[in-house]
């Protein structure tokens, strides 16, 4: 009896091991959930994730910084349960075919929420902890180490950018559809103002690439004022790039929320993979 019930709790044991999800890679644009200790006795957490086939040459980490409040609110299997269309977001498996190992960022543990980090995006201490997460991705992978920031994830990606030094600094910056202007809005909250002019762009030594859509009416990050990034910077290489096509703007979504939004123009909607692959071709050395 003794042996029968053994082999019969054996025998759970293994369907229970072969009924759980395996480790998610790039494929499913999921990952391995790493938790790293930051400020103030916070946690951030990332989904770090490999691409089916690494490219050739020396590997590419990607830091993804997503817009919004930041708060992707990602699950045990390191999928965002928020910001679902965020253009870098939507963007995993492209970045996963250039053969990047991808890093997507969440929220620090004390700023959930829609307004996730508000205005923290711009705080030292918020710079900081990227340096420990750029340390901790080019430690895990061996890999150089970019920052990728867009919508309101362009500004944590400039504040990092600017003040962090090495180890813990990146190898490169791209941001796309960067916040460059503060609106108008009368009585909105003084954080929803911040761009990426004021931080110290002056600062920024690593390669830069600006994307932009023509097409994108969002008040926040007009393409037109791109160039005023690159002539603040001081970066080793730089490159801004206005990309066009794609299906337009949504109907009435002209300097609306919707026009600031990842499926519209400000999120190059069903351009992602060009626009992955120009950004795989400036991080290899090229042009956009």
């Amino acid at each position: 009896m003794r042996s029968s019930l053994r082999a019969v709790l054996l025998l759970a044991a293994v369907a229970a091991l072969l009924t759980q999800s395996p480790p998610t890679s790039g494929a499913d644009g999921c990952g391995e959930v790493v938790t790293l200790e930051t400020h103030d006795r916070t946690t951030t957490r990332y989904a770090l994730a490999q691409p089916k086939t690494s490219a050739p040459g020396e590997p590419i980490a990607v830091v993804l910084l997503v817009g919004g409040g930041g708060h992707l609110d990602l699950d045990a299997r390191g999928c965002p349960r928020a910001l679902k269309g965020n253009s870098l977001v939507r963007s995993l498996p492209q970045f996963h075919d250039e053969g990047f190992i991808t890093a997507l960022v969440d929220a620090p543990s004390d700023h959930p929420g829609e307004d996730g980090l508000a205005g923290f995006r711009a705080a030292a201490k918020h710079a900081d902890d990227l340096g420990k997460l750029v340390a901790d991705v080019r430690r895990r992978t061996s890999a150089s180490v970019w920052l990728v920031g867009t919508s309101r994830g362009t500004i944590s990606a400039v504040n990092a950018a600017a003040r962090l030094s090495s180890p813990s600094a990146p190898d490169g910056l791209v941001l796309t559809s960067a916040l460059m202007s503060g609106g108008s809005r009368v009585g909105q909250k003084a954080w929803l103002t911040q761009t990426v002019f004021d931080l110290h762009l002056e600062a920024v030594q690593v390669p830069v690439l600006v994307v932009g859509h023509v097409a994108d009416t969002c008040i926040r990050s007009p393409a037109g004022l791109m160039g005023k990034i690159t002539e603040r910077t001081n970066g080793a290489r730089e490159q801004v790039v206005t990309v066009t096509g794609g299906p337009g703007s949504p109907a009435g979504a002209r300097a609306s929320v919707e026009a600031c939004q990842g499926r519209s123009p400000h999120g190059f909607v069903d351009q992602e993979a060009e626009v992955a692959a120009g950004i795989a071709r400036f991080i290899r050395g090229g042009r956009y």
